[in-house]
């Protein structure tokens, strides 16, 4: 099975065509706090994670916090779980 920071890490690149190769998005590389996604792409990304995963954003999760990182992004999906 494919892990949540793969298939994060696949959707940026993908559909959200990040300014960087693969081997360029690390783990812990800065996405909303280093402008990579900007605020429409983010959007999108919850719009993803809540169907791929089927977990639901609440308004204040919606935050560098939980977004920031692919690392901070699967522990928010794996604690909405």
């Amino acid at each position: 099975m494919t892990s949540i920071k793969e298939s994060v890490k696949t959707y940026l690149l993908e559909e959200l065509n990040l300014p960087l190769k693969a081997d360029e998005l690390s783990d812990d590389t800065p996405l909303l706090s280093s402008r990579l996604i900007d605020s429409i792409s983010a959007l999108l990304l919850v719009e993803y994670l809540e169907k791929e995963f089927k977990i639901e954003f609440k308004p204040h999760e919606v935050s560098n916090d939980n977004l920031d990182s692919l690392d901070l992004i699967a522990q928010f999906v794996e604690g909405k779980q």
